[in-house]
C-alpha cells in the first residue's frame, strides 16, 4: 500500500511517502521568503512522487495531519487530502498533531501541550486529547502524575518538558505510520476528513 501524507499544521512541513511501513522518501520544508510552508505543499508532492517515479494515479492512500495547530496550515493540508483523495477515489486518514507529537515519547505516560493562546494549552494526556484548556489546570494535571511531557518552545518556558521544535523529528514518517496503522483498521472515507478545530478559527 502506497500511502502518501503530508503535515502542514505545525512549525515546518512535512510530506512523505511510505508503502505499507516502509518510508520510502521524506522531506522537510520550512518557510522561505516570508511565505508560510504550505504554499510549497503542491511543488513537494510532485517532487516526492517524481523522485520515486510514481503518479498519484500510482497511489493507494492518502493521509494529513488535521490539526491542532496554525489554522492557514489545517486548511491547506486538509484541502488538498480531500481533494486528491476524491478525485483519484483513494481512501482518506486523519492524524492530530496532538497524536503525532506523543510518538516522539519513549515514556509509558505521556501527555503533549500545545500553545493554544489566550492562556490554553491544546492538551492530549495518556491517548486522549482533553481539548484546549487552561493552563493552570495543565500544571495540576501534571503535578499529580508522572508524565513525559512534549510541548512547544513556548509552554516548555513555564510547563517544562521536552520542546519537539529544538530537535529534527522524523514527525512525516510517524504521520505515515500512524496513517498506515489507522488504514488497516478503518474504513477511512476522504468524504469523513475534516479539520480538527479545537478552538474556532479567528475572524477576519
Amino acid at each position: 500500500m502506497k500511502i502518501l501524507v503530508f503535515d502542514t499544521c505545525l512549525d515546518k512541513m512535512y510530506v512523505t511517502l511510505a508503502d505499507n511501513e516502509k518510508i520510502l522518501s521524506s522531506k522537510i520544508v520550512t518557510n522561505k521568503d516570508n511565505k508560510y510552508h504550505s504554499a510549497f505543499l503542491i511543488s513537494t508532492i510532485k517532487s516526492v512522487l517524481k523522485e520515486n517515479s510514481l503518479t498519484p494515479q500510482d497511489l493507494d492512500a492518502i493521509g494529513t495531519n488535521i490539526g491542532p495547530g496554525s489554522f492557514t496550515g489545517i486548511r491547506a493540508c486538509t484541502t488538498v487530502a480531500r481533494t486528491m483523495a476524491q478525485q483519484l477515489n483513494l481512501p482518506a486518514v486523519g492524524i492530530s498533531s496532538l497524536e503525532i507529537l506523543e510518538r516522539i515519547s519513549k515514556g509509558k505516560n505521556t501527555a503533549v501541550a500545545l500553545d493554544a493562546r489566550k492562556n490554553c494549552a491544546y492538551f492530549l494526556i495518556n491517548g486522549e486529547i482533553k481539548g484546549a484548556i487552561q493552563l493552570e489546570e495543565v500544571e495540576q494535571i501534571l503535578q499529580n502524575g508522572d508524565y513525559t511531557l512534549i510541548t512547544d518552545d513556548k509552554l516548555q518556558q513555564r510547563l517544562g518538558g521536552t520542546s519537539y521544535q529544538q530537535e529534527q523529528y522524523p514527525l512525516g514518517d510517524i504521520l505515515a505510520k500512524l496513517a498506515y496503522e489507522k488504514l488497516k483498521s478503518n474504513e477511512c472515507k476522504w468524504q469523513e476528513l475534516k479539520p480538527l478545530y479545537i478552538q474556532p478559527p479567528p475572524m477576519g
